[in-house]
């Protein structure tokens, strides 16, 4: 394993010149954040369970690989970004996953919304083997990837997230180092508790302004400019309005989500009653509904 010093002394250089880049997750936002790297002037490596789903940044200059050890292989830096925890566990540990192919000194950076505790399991893994390791989870759906203003949630430590930073400042405008390992992650429970509350009082204020016999636009431009403002209503209201459901963060991963937040609420003593009720609203609409492809505002749909 590395020392210390020669840890930081391998890392102080990345960020500032064209990288090898791998990134393993092209799928709503994940495409577009790779793409923001290859405009940087990195050169990128691809992988996506979905070959198809690479084609567009295959077609800008991006190279595509078999597998995760082989994206890996060919990479400074790798970025992943699937859909659940099982898919993290599978791309970096794998057979064909990461930590076969990722040299020594090399970095993983994890964007998937997890487990903090894989999380700090990844980071153990990497550490003990001479590599580094960040959880850095993401806010701001697919709006926020194309324009690269997602707010992003760190955890790992200081020397590898003081390296990455240019890299992470490509992909959003606002990026939070939390701490230790699995740090980030626990950031981006304490977001998606929020964002529950704010999902379940958007669709039952539009529920309310119907049945009222309110003009939705007009009630919109008005709590837009008062103190019910707030970004899944500004954002996810005129989709709804428009009978538009298609993902920018798809419902069946906004479960999962907040399975992880109250796993973990449950485990520290905590009762987030509200929240164990948004899960239970979010079930319905994915386990029982089978509307779990739909955007989280396509939770209107249950009621």
């Amino acid at each position: 394993m590395a020392s210390a010093a020669g840890t930081r002394a391998k890392l102080t250089w990345k960020g500032v010149d064209s990288m090898r880049i791998g990134w393993i997750g092209t799928g709503v936002m994940g495409a577009a954040m790779a793409q923001h790297l290859m405009t940087a002037g990195h050169q990128l490596v691809v992988y996506n369970r979905t070959k198809a789903k690479t084609d567009g940044l295959v077609a800008n200059g991006a190279t595509w690989a078999a597998d995760p050890q082989a994206v890996a292989q060919q990479s400074d830096v790798v970025f992943t970004m699937v859909g659940f925890p099982k898919d993290v566990e599978e791309v970096y540990f794998g057979e064909h996953g990461i930590f076969k192919g990722l040299a020594e000194g090399k970095t993983v950076i994890d964007m998937t919304t997890s487990q903090p505790k894989l999380a700090a399991k990844i980071a153990a893994y990497a550490e003990e083997h001479g590599r580094h390791a960040l959880d850095a989870p993401v806010s701001g759906g697919d709006i926020g990837a194309k324009n690269a203003t997602l707010t992003i949630m760190v955890g790992g430590d200081d020397a590898t997230y003081a390296a990455m930073l240019p890299l992470l400042n490509v992909l959003g405008h606002k990026v939070n180092h939390f701490g230790a390992a699995g740090t980030g992650q626990h950031a981006k429970m304490a977001n998606q508790i929020m964002i529950a509350g704010t999902m379940t009082g958007l669709t039952e204020m539009l529920l309310y302004t119907k049945a009222a016999g309110l003009d939705p636009e007009k009630v919109l431009a008005t709590l837009s400019s008062g103190g019910a403002d707030n970004w899944s209503m500004d954002n996810y209201v005129p989709r709804i309005l428009k009978d538009d459901y298609t993902p920018g963060f798809f419902a069946r991963h906004f479960l999962k989500d907040l399975r992880i937040a109250l796993s973990e609420a449950d485990s520290m003593g905590l009762d987030l009653v509200a929240t164990a009720q948004a899960k239970r609203l979010y079930e319905v609409m994915v386990d029982v509904k089978g509307l779990g492809d739909q955007g989280t505002q396509g939770l209107i749909n249950i009621y």
